[in-house]
Order: C-alpha cells, then structure tokens, then sequence
C-alpha cells in the first residue's frame, strides 16, 4: 500500500509542477504575444527591429517578474528551491518549443532561422531575459525564503 501511495504522490507532485510551468509560460507567452503584436505592427516600421525590441524588453521582464511571483505564491508555497528550478525550466522548454513551432508554421523559418536569425544586440538581451524567465521562480522563492527567516526583514 505504502508503494502505491508513495506513486500517486509522486505523480499529484509531478502534475503540480507541469501546471505551475504551464500557468507561468502561458501568462508571459499571451503578453509576449501581445507586446509583439504591437511592436512589429507599430514600432519596427517607426523606429527599427533593434530598438522596437529593446523597448519591449523591460515590458516583458516586469511580466516575467510578476507572473513568477503569482505562480509561486498560488503554486509553490509549499514547495522547495528544486521544485521552483523546475518550473522555470519546463517553462523555458515549452516557450522555446511554441516559439519554434510558431517560427516554423506561421512565419515560414527553418528551425536554425528561428533561434538564430536575431539581431546582434537585441538578441543577445532576448536570450538573456530567456535566462531570466527560467530562473524567476527559483530566484523569486530564494528572495522569500530568506525573508522568512530573518527576523529583521
């Protein structure tokens, strides 16, 4: 009984955690969605891919930032730094995953044009907010969890 117990626990946690990284990267892939809707319909033909998408970039890190918060305290409260990791992680796998298959049905790239054909510079801040994404929840529940236990905070 106890094997079987032990089982189910382990999958209610495993769902837990798909639906926390589900939740997280579907809240930043819709603003992402949006935000790039209007920045290449308006911003790219006014002032350029480089600086439409730098603009964009501190919009996107703030709802990577809240969005990482909500899924923690609604998700993960009870859960450890791993388990934060691994949210961010699945997260960043299926942003990367939509991102490929939307490069290569709706806008016609090749897997390689998808990850690689990105400015110089506003690619290089794209990646590393990437980095950011899935690092948020563990970085967020590390900040908390050191709140909690001092005293003085």
């Amino acid at each position: 009984m106890s094997t079987s117990f032990h089982a189910m626990r382990d999958a209610n946690t495993s769902m837990k955690l798909f639906t926390s990284s589900a939740v997280y990267f579907a809240i930043v892939f819709g603003a992402g969605f949006v935000f790039g809707t209007v920045r290449v319909m308006w911003l790219v033909p006014t002032v350029g891919v480089r600086v439409a998408e730098l603009t964009e970039l501190p919009l996107m890190l703030a709802v990577v930032f809240f969005a990482a918060r909500w899924v923690n305290r609604r998700f993960l409260t009870e859960r450890d730094e791993s388990a934060r990791l691994v949210v961010g992680v699945l997260a960043f796998t299926l942003l990367l995953l939509a991102e490929l298959i939307l490069g290569v049905t709706l806008g016609g790239l090749t897997p390689k044009e998808v990850f690689l054909n990105h400015d110089p510079v506003s690619g290089t801040a794209y990646y590393l907010s990437l980095c950011a994404f899935a690092l948020m929840p563990w970085c967020l529940g590390r900040v908390r969890g050191v709140k909690e236990g001092d005293p003085k905070l």
